[in-house]
């Protein structure tokens, strides 16, 4: 896996189409150790309403397994780029 990214003032539906369009697995992983693939449906349910807690995002990061993804997540991230075809 490649470098970690952390997450903040996110559009979590844009987040979303942006992780559907990922290639490969992406990971949410928490300072407590939790670890969601938000490849899952589930696992992006379960990991927003994690991630928001009281309003407030709380901290996380996210891993790429492929770094074409880390790429687009990256562009997600600072240009608020989401892409266009899933």
């Amino acid at each position: 896996m490649t470098s970690q990214m952390k997450l903040h003032d996110i559009d979590v539906a844009a987040f979303i189409k942006t992780i559907d369009s990922c290639k490969g697995d992406v990971f949410l992983e928490t300072p407590e150790g939790d670890r969601l693939n938000l490849k899952s449906k589930l696992c992006q349910f379960a990991g927003i309403a994690r991630l928001i807690q009281g309003g407030i995002i709380a901290e996380a990061c996210i891993r790429c397994e492929l770094p074409e993804d880390e790429t687009k997540l990256f562009r997600f991230g600072l240009f608020r780029e989401v892409p266009s075809n899933t």
